[in-house]
């Protein structure tokens, strides 16, 4: 197995490297079921962006080429499909219904069918399905773990 070093730092990183890996299962575990009971759209949202990140930080502390190639593949989707629902979510279901609570949001898809297959589409590449740039870089980080 080939076995890349972190280069800042690269024996503090290679010592470190299982308890910054514990930090970040915990974090991981913690972050979801947070995100599962949330009732606001945005801090469900931000829940889910900690969940994604402490995924990052398990590839890159992977030391190995497919969990660091992982880890940028999932930034680069992260980076993407997170503002997009920050957008959705914070900027126009609020300004259209006043409110971010899931319950009491309910008949978009008549006002705006196109934004809600939009928000669909951001919300299921969020969750990592298949063929998103998402789960790609969640499965690499996996293997690489």
């Amino acid at each position: 197995m080939l076995r890349i070093l972190i280069n800042l730092l690269p024996d503090a990183s290679n010592y470190f490297s299982p308890f910054v890996q514990t930090i970040a299962v915990i974090s991981l575990i913690y972050a979801s079921l947070s995100t599962v009971i949330q009732q606001d759209t945005k801090t469900l949202v931000a829940y889910s962006s900690i969940a994604h990140m402490a995924v990052v930080v398990l590839g890159i502390f992977s030391n190995t080429v497919q969990g660091i190639e992982g880890a940028i593949l999932l930034s680069l989707g992260h980076g993407f499909v997170s503002p997009a629902l920050f957008i959705c979510v914070g900027g126009i279901i609020y300004e259209r219904t006043g409110t971010r609570v899931i319950n009491y949001i309910r008949g978009l898809t008549t006002y705006m069918p196109v934004f809600i297959i939009l928000f669909f589409i951001f919300t299921l590449c969020n969750t990592g399905i298949p063929l998103s740039i998402n789960f790609l870089g969640e499965q690499l980080s996996l293997i690489g773990i």
